[in-house]
């Protein structure tokens, strides 16, 4: 399912919410309203965290249905109640906070910016419990807010080179397309929220658009 929706008035999703299959970390402050479409059309548990005592919780955190890569910053407080939800969050050894912004992940691989230290990788790959394969996206460094990835499909910032489109598509099993959100908007994956059930992209977002999602997250297959 797609819905196009703001939290808050506010369009860029992917930098409050980190997904995977079966449950979505939001901030604790989200509308009632915004957390019942978030769980219809994702059909996931929804736990209400911070992570880093923020509420970027998207840019701080990344997942597979194995566990969540966090912010060094994380607290002792915030590991711990992910951990009596179930859900394993492990602290990344690295200067950079912002992981969400760092790494595209699925239940397949995971593919991480340059800027990440060879410590960090391994941790992403044991807490993630997949191969790990280091690209830029469109160039750039930030190479998990260029795209969106689940384990049906990948939609990513419209100047991916063939290269890393064949990297991430390689990396995660995924075919991958290019395309915006919000009406233009190339940071993909902090303005949107997807996993294998549906997507979540903001008020803006055109019908051209919204088509090339459907297709590029695989929700057009018969």
């Amino acid at each position: 399912m797609i819905r196009r929706i703001n939290l808050s008035g506010n369009p860029n999703l992917g930098v409050y919410i980190s997904v995977t299959d079966s449950v979505a970390l939001i901030p604790q402050n989200t509308p009632e309203k915004f957390e019942d479409v978030l769980r219809e059309a994702l059909e996931v548990e929804v736990l209400k965290v911070s992570i880093s005592g923020s509420s970027l919780n998207g840019a701080l955190a990344v997942g597979n249905s194995n566990g969540f890569v966090v912010s060094n910053q994380a607290m002792d407080r915030e590991i711990d109640a992910l951990a009596a939800a179930g859900v394993e969050a492990v602290r990344i050894p690295e200067r950079f906070t912002a992981v969400g912004n760092l790494i595209l992940a699925n239940d397949n691989g995971a593919v991480a910016s340059p800027l990440l230290s060879d410590d960090a990788l391994q941790v992403i790959g044991d807490v993630l419990e997949v191969d790990v394969k280091v690209s830029t996206l469109a160039g750039l460094n930030i190479i998990g807010s260029m795209g969106a990835v689940t384990n049906r499909g990948a939609l990513l910032n419209p100047q991916a080179s063939s290269e890393e489109i064949n990297t991430i598509e390689d990396a995660l099993g995924v075919e991958a397309d290019v395309g915006t959100v919000n009406h233009g908007v190339t940071l993909i994956g902090a303005c949107s929220v997807a996993n294998s059930n549906g997507v979540l992209v903001g008020e803006e977002t055109t019908g051209p658009e919204l088509a090339r999602i459907e297709e590029a997250l695989g929700f057009l297959e018969g």
